[in-house]
């Protein structure tokens, strides 16, 4: 099988991370006799550098072009000082609209090498994490009307909205809906009703919904209480599908509890196969060129691609056994170093995994 895929090396750390999930899909393709041609993307501060726009069309166009997209992370020191426009994840976000990226699907799982490394009480841990965050990706109050303006008393004021359609919240609520139906069949809505009517609408979907899926256990939780429990009782939760902004917390706060934040990879995808595969983690500058960054995440998202995009399940299992069978062996990143084992570096351990596979 030939597939194009379009790669987003990105900033600081990125590329050396990048380069190692290549490494293990080039190991793929010759295991199982496929061809997978790569397609170099310029987005968010190398773009910048390059042609002064974090996404300029010709570099969102070849990603449209492409059969999926595969990112490290993006951003760093040296553009924080931009204006909004032209900063970094700007590109990221104009990526997600342009390719229709609606639903981020992003796995909390502890793997138990690596239970000792939860910040979580371990009789907590030992129930077990494994939920996945389903986030709406390209509506709410990132993508709303953002304006600040002078009220007559010279006092500065900002509003920033948060618009949601019904047929964006069916569309993510459905995905929530059928992923649960491929897990445990629990799903969780969490929003603010208590305050928003954003989310009344969205509980008014997600009932209408729930009539199409009566084996889904189906609950509502507002977003508080939901960050809380993620800490106090990850096990109750299977899926859980929200809004922009709170998914986006609720995810960070959730790949925190798994024991590094290095291992978690993610999806995003819309309507077709095409969709966007990338590592949870920011750029990590302070480490840059240091050999030090951990590439598992990168690599699980490429096997996240293999899956979701590519119908490779069998390639997808292969890549995730080789990292378990690696964590075994005691093999660590400095991320996750703990006493009795062996630390290596981000090329070491991509290396390993090959080795593995």
């Amino acid at each position: 099988m030939k597939k194009n895929i379009a790669v987003i090396r990105g900033d600081c750390s990125s590329p050396e991370i990048v380069a190692q999930a290549i490494r293990v899909l080039d190991k793929i393709a010759e295991k199982h006799g496929h061809t997978f041609a790569y397609t170099e993307v310029d987005m968010g501060g190398a773009a910048i550098d390059k042609y002064g726009d974090p996404l300029p069309g010709h570099e969102l166009e070849k990603c449209l072009a492409s059969d999926s997209v595969l990112l490290g992370a993006i951003g760093g020191p040296k553009w924080e000082g931009l204006p909004g426009d032209k900063r970094p994840e700007k590109g990221l976000l104009r990526l997600r609209s342009g390719m229709g990226l609606y639903a981020n699907n992003r796995p909390a799982k502890i793997w138990p090498q690596l239970a000792d490394a939860s910040p979580l009480k371990p009789e907590i841990v030992a129930k077990g994490i494994d939920f996945i965050v389903v986030r709406e990706l390209i509506g709410g109050v990132y993508f709303g009307e953002h304006k600040t303006m002078e009220l007559e008393n010279g006092e500065k004021q900002a509003v920033d909205t948060m618009p949601y359609a019904e047929h964006e919240i069916e569309r993510i609520g459905r995905i929530g809906f059928e992923t649960a139906m491929k897990r445990r069949k629990k799903l969780c809505c969490v929003d603010k009703a208590n305050v928003l009517d954003t989310s009344r609408l969205w509980r008014a979907v997600m009932h209408r919904l729930q009539a199409e899926y009566p084996e889904v256990e189906y609950s509502e939780m507002f977003v508080d209480n939901c960050a809380m429990q993620i800490c106090k009782n990850p096990s109750q939760f299977d899926v859980i599908v929200t809004e922009n902004m709170f998914g986006d917390i609720l995810s960070d706060e959730a790949s925190e509890i798994t024991g590094s934040i290095g291992m978690v990879p993610s999806s995003s995808l819309g309507a077709g196969t095409c969709g966007l595969y990338e590592p949870i983690h920011g750029s990590a500058p302070d480490i840059a060129g240091q050999d030090m960054v951990n590439p598992i995440a990168c690599i699980l998202s490429a096997a996240m691609m293999l899956r979701y995009s590519f119908d490779m399940a069998k390639e997808a299992d292969e890549i995730e056994a080789a990292v378990n069978a690696v964590l075994d062996k005691g093999l660590r990143t400095a991320d996750m170093m703990s006493e009795g084992c062996t630390r290596v570096g981000c090329a070491a351990m991509g290396s390993a995994i090959i080795a593995e596979l």
